[in-house]
Formats: C-alpha cells, sequence, structure tokens
C-alpha cells in the first residue's frame, strides 16, 4: 500500500560517501548465469518514467529500493548482482529465500540517500516514484548526477504510459525492460509469457460472470487503521483484476489506490463478495485476515451485509494486491474463489 508520507532523514549528497515466469509460490528463482564474453559489456537504453536509462554494460552492484522490485529481480534470477535490498513488508516467500540470504540488507524500512550510497551501487530499481525523493533515497536527478542510473516500475508512472495499458501489461513491461538492461531477456520473456496465460487463464472467469450491471460487486479490504477501513479504489491493481475475472471493484468510482472509506460507504455498496488482504506478517493490529473478520461481524452494520452474514469472503496476501511479481497468484486465487462462491462456472 502506498502512501504519500514522507520519512527518513534528508539526503546530503555532498557528504556522499560513494560515488514468478509464475508467482512466488510455484517454484523456486533460478540462478543467474554469470555475464561473460560480448553479453558482459552489452550496452543498453530503455525508458523509465520517462527518463531514459542507458547502461553501458549490465548492473554488478544494483539495489532494491522495495519488496516488489526485490522479489521481480530475485525471480530473474539476478541475486548476485545485487548490492541491497531494503523496505520488506512480509517475509520473503520460500522459493526466494535462498537467494535473498545472498542479498544485504541496507535498511529494514524505507532507505535514506547515505544508506543507497554506502552500498557503492551502480543501479536503483524501485517499484514506486516516492521512493526517490530528497528525504528518502534522493531524486532521480539528484541521483544521476552523481552518475547513478535510476528505474522505476512503469504501473507508477500513468502519465508516462500509453492511454489504455493495463497494469498487468505494465508489470510485463518491467520485466522486459530490466531483462534488457541486465542481459537476462530470455529470463524475463518466458516470466512475462508465464504471467500473461496466467491472466488469460483468470480472464476465462469473465466468460462465465452475468454482465453489465449484473456483475457481481466486491470490495477489496486492504487494511483497518484506527477502526477504519482502507479498499481498493479505481486506480488501484485490484480494479483492474476485477476486470479481468468478470466483477466489478464497488469502489470503482473513487480515483485513489487505497482510499480510506467509512464502514457504512462499504455498508451502502452492498458488494456481492469481500476479498480481504491477510498482512499478519506486517504486525500492525487490525492487519490479520482474522482480525478484519472480527471487526466485520462485531460491526452493528456491516455484520448484517449478506455478504458477511453468509461468509462470501476471500482470503488473499495483501501484498499481492500491490504490482509485483506476485500479483498474478492473487489474480488466480480471486477467479478461483469467485468459483468457489458460486459466481463462475
Amino acid at each position: 500500500m502506498r502512501h504519500p508520507a514522507r520519512l527518513g532523514i534528508a539526503l546530503t549528497l555532498a557528504l556522499a560517501t560513494a560515488g514468478c515466469s509464475t508467482a512466488a509460490g510455484d517454484r523456486p528463482a533460478a540462478e543467474p548465469k554469470p555475464a561473460t564474453g560480448a553479453g558482459a559489456r552489452k550496452a543498453a537504453a530503455v525508458t523509465s518514467c520517462g527518463r531514459q536509462v542507458s547502461l553501458a554494460e549490465p548492473p554488478r552492484r544494483t539495489v532494491a529500493l522495495d519488496q516488489a522490485s526485490t522479489e521481480t529481480l530475485l525471480e530473474l534470477g539476478l541475486q548476485d548482482r545485487m548490492a541491497g535490498t531494503a523496505n520488506l513488508k512480509t517475509k520473503i516467500p520460500a522459493p526466494y529465500a535462498a537467494a535473498y540470504a545472498k542479498v544485504p540488507v541496507i535498511a529494514p524500512k524505507i532507505a535514506t540517500g547515505e544508506q543507497l550510497l554506502a552500498s557503492t551501487p551502480d543501479f536503483v530499481v524501485a517499484g514506486s516514484a516516492d521512493l526517490y525523493t530528497k528525504d528518502r533515497a534522493g531524486t532521480r536527478e539528484e541521483l544521476a548526477a552523481l552518475k547513478l542510473p535510476t528505474f522505476v516500475s512503469a504501473v507508477d508512472c500513468p502519465q508516462h504510459n500509453p492511454p489504455g495499458t493495463t497494469p498487468f501489461e505494465l508489470l510485463f513491461s518491467d520485466y522486459e525492460n530490466l531483462g534488457k538492461l541486465f542481459g537476462a531477456e530470455e529470463r524475463a520473456r518466458k516470466l512475462a509469457a508465464d504471467q500473461r496465460a496466467a491472466v488469460a487463464r483468470a480472464g476465462a472467469n469473465a466468460a462465465a460472470t452475468p454482465r453489465g450491471e449484473n456483475r457481481p460487486t466486491v470490495v477489496f479490504l486492504y487494511s483497518v487503521f484506527n477502526g477504519m477501513p482502507y479498499v481498493a479504489g479505481g486506480t488501484s491493481l485490484p480494479s483492474e483484476m476485477s476486470r479481468i475475472v468478470g466483477a466489478k471493484n464497488a469502489f470503482d468510482d473513487v480515483a485513489e489506490d487505497w482510499p480510506e472509506v467509512s464502514w457504512e460507504e462499504v455498508a451502502r455498496r452492498d458488494p456481492d463478495f469481500i476479498v480481504i488482504g491477510d498482512l499478519s506478517e506486517r504486525g500492525r493490529p487490525g492487519d490479520s485476515a482474522a482480525e478484519k473478520r472480527g471487526t466485520m461481524t462485531g460491526h452493528p452494520v456491516i455484520s448484517r451485509l449478506a455478504a458477511v452474514r453468509d461468509n462470501k469472503i476471500l482470503e488473499v496476501p495483501g501484498i499481492e494486491l500491490d504490482p509485483s511479481v506476485r500479483s498474478v497468484h492473487a489474480l488466480g486465487l480471486l477467479a478461483q474463489g469467485m468459483k468457489d462462491l458460486g459466481h463462475a462456472h
């Protein structure tokens, strides 16, 4: 879940010391092949969030500023070319654990510029643009002045993407662009192809569900903070997931990723079913699926909804509801859950 809050110590560049294929549960990431021969010094260039990224050779000391970027690089088998990771929100899945153990953790939470540059990186990757600010890792312009190229997921750069491009296609373009920069094109193409196939399988659901206004409606409950629900809005990945499987996000009209709403508004929209994002491993109050269920069943209004009374509730890993290499797994759970609830056949 992306928040606009700015954390960390202000970056003082003058004092810097240094110049899942399928979802994660399906199989382990392979060991990377060492860059040798002509491919070891292959120049590459891509556009990332409106900036040209040109590399004379594949990166050897990459820092991933968030969990989504870390897991993408691990899925591509690039752990031996990583100098650091940061901002882990949940446990790394077992298939990535051995590869992740090779990567230094430069910051348990959001990395500062000092922490980033102390790891002497030659490339930086982030899933969201707000990790590149003066009081976080430093702006992309500041890092470029230090000859440090940066990459941002296309999913977080809507202003630079062709109209109508889906979030999943943007994720797949990330894989392909990173594959080009690292000289891992074949692995990246396979990952994108496998995940496109997974999206197509989930999309088969749509043909078996009612059309138009009769589509089943769904609320995605991400977190409960200070008693208030945060749900998927119209710009979130779950909205696209809903479209793919033939459902309608009940909060599609809210132009935010994860807006705070009221329980009364959830009740007013009266969804046919509810998807809970389980964030148990994050450990904050209200994060677990059990706590969210308890809050709903104990609420004087929400407890009366048919979706709650009849237990039309699905649980998925919360981290998979934000764009990442694991998101196709949540999409598959959504498609299967709709079948189990009788919304598709």
